[in-house]
């Protein structure tokens, strides 16, 4: 997963934020929704996996938001990344996205 998200860096089709990735979401934009576990409050972005079960968009949680958002090229943490298909990837991206669509959804 952290490899498909530097390499979508590199290529500007990455989506950071609640409420960036939340917009897109709405507009029907497909890709894999990465959330941060250690994000508190949890109201901040508990919509966000509601969202993705209701349009069909696979998510996975990582354990934390410093993680996600050095792997995302950023100095500061970020809670949720929305991860686009591009050509230029697309072997990483289908790997990544049959890895998440094959676990388990929370409780």
């Amino acid at each position: 997963l952290r490899k498909c998200i530097r390499k979508a860096t590199k290529h500007k089709q990455l989506r950071r934020g609640v409420k960036e990735v939340q917009k897109f979401i709405n507009k029907g934009e497909k890709g894999i929704t990465v959330l941060a576990g250690d994000t508190l409050p949890i109201d901040v972005y508990c919509h966000i996996p509601i969202m993705c079960e209701d349009r069909s968009l696979p998510y996975a949680y990582v354990p934390s938001k410093t993680d996600l958002g050095a792997a995302a090229g950023s100095k500061r943490p970020t809670c949720v990344i929305l991860i686009k298909p591009h050509e230029e990837y697309q072997e990483a991206y289908d790997e990544c996205l049959e890895e998440v669509s094959a676990l388990p959804l929370p409780l």
